[in-house]
Order: structure tokens, then C-alpha cells, then sequence
């Protein structure tokens, strides 16, 4: 015989495979595509199957099982998206799923089933669904469906430019409260120098163990994917057709697809990487030491612009030029920054020019006021 806590867990699982279920119809019956919808249905469809599940676990029990009562934030969500829209709803529900994923891995009463793997299979159907654009596919889609596709490892030109701007604003906030404090040459450089060699060296170290965390947690996700892969082939098979789906291919067409694709292992692991994960499991999001050199590189690259009329000048004229090459470096970077938001160069430019030199201005009043207090 189970005890009460084993008893109440049944209830709790039942109870939200039940909302769930209840969710995902509701879900279904408001979604306009018919390809979507379907997927809804087929989604509800294996929820009741796991409330059907613990019902029999509960009756095993001799326990009376329950009458259906669907709770408050369910039914919340699921009118929602009946009055608005699924997709209003769609990252709450994905939010739950996420964290609900791996609740079955932990019963031992599942262990010997597909519940685990069909709970993961949910929340990153669900997570896709969540990403995809509701106007279906592109013409190149099915080229990226079989695998042969190479996803950009991020925007590029956004890094740069980001990058850049950092070292640039940074140091030159940090030059200018120096040099009002009535420094010395020798002092603004120790300091700008400084400044560079700490912040960019902050920056490829944040920017390094950023892509080697997500390297490590994405071969971790294509190891289960794989092992999920061994041991329930045709539930990998379905999830890939309903992915499909939800991106609006047709059912037929969708099965087939995904039939094909599932017959050789290595294609498949590739796929489904990319598919359910976002990955490329050739690259696992880039090189963690090439992002440190390039945030490192970029960062430097800008903060040297404001340090370096020091190396040469001396006093105001080397505080002027050093306004003026950084006001020139900043309105590049704002008409840089165009090319990814469409505004105008000179809007953008300007913008980011007045936006810099009132940071500069601030720090050198602060350090002309700390220079006239220490001094006196």
C-alpha cells in the first residue's frame, strides 16, 4: 500500500495533466491555423493519456478518484486565449512547461515509461512553437529541416558596435574625471591604460564563460537527445512531424519528413539539435576563447581612442583632441548602430555624441570638484 505522501503526488500529477489537457484544447479551439490547431489537439491528447496514467495508479490505491475540477489560473489562461489570442498566452504556458519538464525524471514511477521523454518533448515543442513566426514557412525551409542549413552563430556587426561603444564610453568617462582633477599627464595614461586593460580583460572574461556555459549546457542537451533518440525513437519522430506542423507544414507531409529523417541516427541527432535546441552541434554556439579575444579586441579597440592624444599632447590641447577624436568616434558608432535600428545617421549620431559627452562632462566636473577639495 502507498502512503499519503506517495497518494498525494498521484493527485498532484493527475490534477495537472488534467489542467493541461484542459489548456491545450482550449488552445486549440481558439488557434486560427488548422496545422497549429492540430498540433493543440494532439498535444491535449497525450496529457489525457497521462492523467489517465495516474487514475490508474490512484484506483490500484483503492482511492475514488476525484471529480474534474479545473483550476482558477487555467482556466484564466485558457480564456485569454479564446478573448485575445493563443499566442498572447503562449509564453506563460511555455514558461510552466519549461519548468514542469523534468518533474517526471525524478518519480520512480515513471522510470519505465515514456512519460519523462514526452514531458521534455512538450516543453521544446512548445518552446518552438513559442519562437517560430506565425506566418509559416519560407521557401528555404526545408533545406534547413534537413539538417543542411548553418544558423548564424549571433549578429556580428551588433557585437562590434556594442563592443566598441563600451570601451569608448567607459573610458572616457574615466579619462575625464582624471584629467578634472588638474592630473598629470602621466596620471591620465596609468589611469586610461588602467581602464583599458581592466575593462576589456572584464569583458573577454564575462564574454567567455558566457559561450563556454552555454557550450556545456548544449552538449548536455544533445547527450539526452541522443539517448532519448535510443530509447524512444518514434516519440522523437512524432515530436520532429509535430514541429513541422506547428511551422505549417501539412500533417502528411510533415510525417514524411520526419520519418525520413529519423531513419538514419546521426542525421536525426543533427536535426533534431537544431529543431528542438537552436544548435548546431557542430559549433555548440562558437568558440568560448574566440568570443574572450574578440570582446577583449573590440573593447580595447574603443578605449583606446580617448587615452591615445595623451601619448603625444600635452594638457588642454590633448584633452580637446581627445574629446574630438571620441566625439568623432561616437557618431560612427551611432551611425553604426543605424544599420541594425533603420533611424537616421545623423539622428543616431548626434544622439549618441550628446549621450557620451554628457557622461564625460559629469565625470570631469566630479573630478575637478575632487581635485579643488583634495588640493585645498
Amino acid at each position: 500500500m502507498a502512503d499519503q505522501r506517495q497518494i498525494d503526488r498521484y493527485l498532484e500529477n493527475w490534477q495537472d495533466e488534467v489542467n493541461s489537457a484542459y489548456l491545450y484544447r482550449a488552445l486549440a479551439n481558439a488557434e486560427t491555423q488548422p496545422a497549429l490547431a492540430e498540433v493543440y489537439r494532439r498535444l491535449a491528447q497525450t496529457e489525457e493519456e497521462h492523467a489517465q496514467f495516474w487514475q490508474e495508479k490512484l484506483l490500484q490505491e483503492n482511492y475514488p478518484i476525484p471529480r474534474r475540477k479545473i483550476s482558477w489560473r487555467t482556466k484564466v489562461l485558457a480564456t485569454l486565449a479564446q478573448w485575445i489570442s493563443p499566442q498572447f498566452v503562449l509564453p506563460t504556458i511555455n514558461a510552466m512547461e519549461q519548468v514542469d519538464s523534468h518533474t517526471y525524471s525524478q518519480q520512480p514511477d515513471t522510470h519505465a515509461t515514456l512519460l519523462p521523454i514526452q514531458e521534455r518533448s512538450h516543453a521544446r515543442l512548445l518552446n518552438t512553437i513559442a519562437s517560430i513566426s506565425s506566418t509559416g514557412l519560407e521557401g528555404n525551409s526545408i533545406a534547413q529541416m534537413e539538417g543542411r542549413h548553418r544558423a548564424a552563430s549571433g549578429n556580428t556587426l551588433r557585437a562590434a558596435v556594442l563592443g566598441a561603444n563600451d570601451g569608448l564610453l567607459s573610458n572616457l568617462s574615466l579619462v575625464m574625471g582624471v584629467a578634472g582633477a588638474n592630473s598629470s599627464n602621466e596620471a591620465i595614461l596609468i589611469t586610461g591604460f588602467a581602464g583599458l586593460l581592466a575593462g576589456a580583460c572584464s569583458m573577454a572574461l564575462g564574454e567567455w564563460l558566457s559561450v563556454q556555459s552555454s557550450r556545456e549546457l548544449y552538449g548536455r542537451q544533445i547527450r539526452i537527445e541522443k539517448q532519448e533518440l535510443e530509447q524512444a525513437p518514434e516519440e522523437e519522430e512524432e515530436e520532429l512531424a509535430l514541429i513541422y506542423e506547428a511551422k505549417g507544414l501539412p500533417p502528411d507531409q510533415a510525417q514524411e519528413l520526419a520519418a525520413r529523417i529519423i531513419q538514419n541516427q546521426a542525421t536525426a541527432l543533427d536535426t533534431l539539435a537544431r529543431e528542438e535546441l537552436g544548435v548546431d552541434p557542430e559549433e555548440l554556439g562558437g568558440s568560448a576563447w574566440m568570443a574572450g579575444l574578440t570582446s577583449f579586441f573590440l573593447f580595447a579597440t574603443g578605449a583606446i581612442i580617448p587615452v591615445s592624444p595623451f601619448l603625444f599632447l600635452q594638457g588642454a590641447i590633448a584633452l580637446w583632441m581627445s574629446l574630438l577624436l571620441s566625439g568623432l568616434a561616437l557618431f560612427l558608432i551611432g551611425a553604426g548602430i543605424t544599420l541594425l535600428t533603420g533611424r537616421s545617421v545623423l539622428f543616431s549620431g548626434s544622439r549618441q555624441v550628446l549621450f557620451g559627452l554628457a557622461a564625460s562632462g559629469i565625470t570631469f566636473g566630479i573630478g575637478r570638484l575632487l581635485g579643488v577639495s583634495l588640493s585645498g
